[in-house]
């Protein structure tokens, strides 16, 4: 074995059976270092790619094989429009009728107003057509949709009063004949 060197420290012993451990202890409290500010640093001498050009100048090519300026467009004049952005024109005004369409053919369909609404989506469909048509206004799908849901609309209507008619006129012929 090696004797134990100066540097590392000797290794607890354990206590001995039967006998409590000491009590525990704290250490002390010791305050943490004061705050203070990081080190002013001071400003470069000089800018290592040069000064930057002045506004609406362009860069002076370097020598042969470097790429010309990019295009810097002018600023606006003193109380000019600012220039446009987005995605171009503004989308044409929705046809009132085509959304009154659209609504009174889903309230029909719905059978909230059955017959009425769908009749008024069709009316109003055919009509925002036509406008749609004239004006180039838009919300011309909307007004195929209303006009769409309208006549399938009214088209069940229809087959349902077919459909009691005939369980009515298969009922009233089918009877023990007492009304007969």
């Amino acid at each position: 074995m090696s004797t134990p060197d100066s540097s590392t420290p000797a290794e607890p012993t354990p206590p001995a059976e039967g006998t409590a451990p000491p009590p525990y202890a704290p250490p002390a409290y010791t305050p943490p270092p004061a705050y203070t500010a990081p080190p002013a640093y001071a400003p470069a001498a000089e800018q290592p790619y040069g000064s930057p050009p002045a506004y609406g100048t362009a860069p002076a090519a370097q020598g042969p094989g470097s790429y010309p300026p990019p295009y810097q467009a002018a600023p606006p004049a003193y109380g000019a429009a600012a220039p446009a952005y987005g995605y171009g024109q503004a989308q044409p005004k929705t046809n009132t009728l085509a959304i009154v369409s659209l609504v009174a053919s889903i309230v029909g369909f719905l059978w909230i107003l059955p017959f009425i609404g769908n009749l008024a989506g069709v009316i109003t469909g055919h009509i925002s057509l036509k406008q749609i048509k004239q004006t180039g206004e838009g919300g011309r799908g909307m007004a195929l949709a209303g006009v769409i849901v309208g006549w399938v609309g009214l088209g069940i209507l229809i087959l349902v009063a077919l459909g009691f008619l005939f369980f009515f006129v298969i009922a009233v012929s089918s009877g023990n004949g007492r009304y007969s």
